[in-house]
């Protein structure tokens, strides 16, 4: 089969799969700083994600004052206890782990979702939740820039997004959806930092892709599968 003329010269393409496949969540950091030119060249890579409708609901908010990092870092801490006896038999594995890095890393971004997104129709009247998705691709975008330029990223959930909305003073209608720790590393993790830890394994591709419908095992995993198998 003929590449296609729209194809990346396959140099390209290699660095392309090479950043997804070396993508980790960064959980350990090296102090440091990101140059004002390269975080804006990451940002602006943010914010050539995809979004639905266009409506590119992403915010982000640069924290540097030592103070709010610090009150952001208790925030994430009460969460990772209330979040560590949610587990129950797991809870003193899950306090072994490290979950974050705000206090460490060189760069501190806040991501929210935008007041009056409901405004924003197109691709989701029935699913409303594709301003979160459209979010998500920007940190990505972001995850992939970081990580081709040699800076790690790791994406903080661990937060009750009231409080944290109050901490930053998000306008009503906002919603926190990340807290990203974003800057130089001593090392990238050979492994997913959850795999290492024996926390938890990647999935088999092929339990995770059927054909026509749920359930049904893909011909493409099928020894010599080329595609779906005749119906």
């Amino acid at each position: 089969m003929e590449p296609s003329p729209h194809a990346f010269e396959p140099e390209a393409q290699r660095a392309v799969y090479r950043a997804i496949f070396e993508r980790r969540d960064m959980r350990h950091f090296a102090g440091g700083r990101v140059p004002p030119e390269q975080l804006r060249r990451l940002l602006e890579a943010a914010h050539h994600g995809p979004s639905v409708g266009f409506m590119q609901p992403w915010r982000f908010i640069r924290v540097s004052d030592p103070a709010l990092r610090q009150r952001l870092h208790e925030l994430v801490e009460r969460e990772r206890v209330q979040t560590a006896r949610a587990l129950g038999e797991r809870e003193q594995e899950f306090m072994r782990l490290k979950v974050q890095g705000l206090l460490e890393a060189a760069e501190v971004l806040a991501v929210a979702l935008a007041d009056g997104r409901e405004k924003h129709v197109f691709g989701r009247r029935t699913l409303p939740q594709m301003d979160l998705a459209s979010a998500a691709c920007a940190i990505q975008n972001l995850w992939l820039a970081a990580r081709a330029e040699g800076l790690g990223l790791g994406w903080v959930s661990l937060f009750e997004p009231a409080e944290l909305a109050a901490l930053l003073g998000l306008p009503a209608g906002a919603e926190a959806i990340a807290l990203l720790c974003l800057g130089p590393v001593q090392a990238f993790y050979d492994q997913p930092m959850l795999e290492q830890q024996r926390w938890a394994r990647r999935a088999p591709l092929a339990d995770l892709v059927f054909d026509e419908r749920w359930g049904r095992p893909s011909a493409l995993f099928e020894p010599g599968g080329e595609g779906a198998a005749p119906c």
